[in-house]
């Protein structure tokens, strides 16, 4: 269940699952007129949600927060059904802050986040990643992607792109592709541009450079880069330890403290390096040269990362999730 139109629909779809779309809206941020019509949004996702769950009558409901859980979560609890939910990031937002109030556990990925909720309740799992990430050998990833024995630099803004981060390595393409092969996963918005740019290079450089809109096979990339160039949502905290890659982490300024927080735990950590999303045109290409010039650096850093991996978050996960259905409470 999750909202209608959206990249995990999709992505849903594409695995064979069943997915329901249930209307769902922010009210953080928001004017009094469109704060009105979220919070009536959210009603009637609840009933929505009601609706699906009465005819699916599961014994237990796992959210992963945001605000299209929240019709789900307060649904299943007015049934009483019990309810696991998970927390990605370091720090919860409003909605997960909301729903820990009424869900039967809390999941978390660290034991610095378990702090924010109440000790009975939560419980520290680690962030599941997919079994690739375990059982792919990097010189197999480098040959899956046709990548050559060098270094290789992925840049990743999340499923839809990063447009700061594309301009930012677009600014220094050619600085990189002097140093190393690179994987970029631009999103839509960016592509047909950069495609040009890509088109504009010489044949050895472009043979270098290797775009994506999307990349499905994103396991690959992440074990086959020595280094890392991505916003900090919640997924660099299990995917990039589990493929124990270095990073450069740039926090999108936009989206409350969350993405700040997850950098700092890697980059405290030793696994990673923050830029502030403002200083991005300024350290970007320093810092990837400094980074690809240091191997000793780059490798301390790799088993920082790893080092903070839980491999077995989505088996423990699942754990919780049977107890509560057996429990039935």
């Amino acid at each position: 269940m999750g909202r209608g139109n959206s990249i995990e629909q999709t992505l849903a779809e594409r695995a064979g699952l069943p997915f329901a779309a249930v209307p769902a809206a922010p009210v953080r941020g928001t004017g009094p007129v469109r704060l009105a019509l979220n919070v009536a949004n959210l009603v009637r996702g609840t009933w929505r949600a009601a609706g699906i769950l009465r005819r699916l009558r599961p014994d237990a409901i796992f959210a992963t927060g945001g605000y299209v859980s929240v019709p789900v979560v307060v649904a299943g609890w007015l049934r009483r059904t019990p309810s696991l939910i998970y927390l990605p990031d370091m720090e919860p937002g409003l909605a997960v802050r909301a729903l820990a109030r009424i869900a039967t556990r809390v999941a978390v990925t660290a034991e610095e986040a378990a702090r924010h909720f109440r000790a009975g309740k939560v419980i520290v799992t680690g962030y599941p990643v997919r079994q690739e990430f375990a059982a792919l050998h990097r010189d197999a990833a480098r040959q899956r992607l046709s990548l050559a024995d060098g270094k290789v630099v992925l840049v990743f803004g999340g499923s839809r792109g990063a447009s700061a981060l594309n301009k930012a390595v677009e600014a220094s393409l050619e600085d990189i592709l002097e140093m190393a092969e690179l994987v970029h996963v631009c999103g839509e918005g960016d592509y047909d541009a950069l495609s040009a740019r890509r088109a504009s290079l010489p044949a050895d450089k472009q043979a270098r450079y290797h775009l994506f809109a999307y990349l499905h096979d994103l396991p690959a990339a992440m074990v086959a880069a020595d280094l890392v160039i991505s916003r900090a949502g919640a997924s660099v905290l299990g995917e990039f330890t589990a493929a124990g890659v270095p990073s450069i982490l740039v926090p999108y300024p936009y989206a409350g403290q969350h993405q700040m927080t997850n950098a700092r735990y890697l980059a405290d950590h030793g696994a990673a390096v923050v830029i502030e999303n403002d200083r991005l045109g300024a350290d970007l290409l320093p810092t990837v040269r400094e980074l690809l010039a240091d191997d000793a650096r780059r490798e301390a850093m790799r088993e920082s990362a790893r080092r903070l991996a839980r491999p077995n978050a989505a088996q423990a996960l699942a754990q919780v999730l049977r107890s509560l259905a057996a429990e039935g409470v």
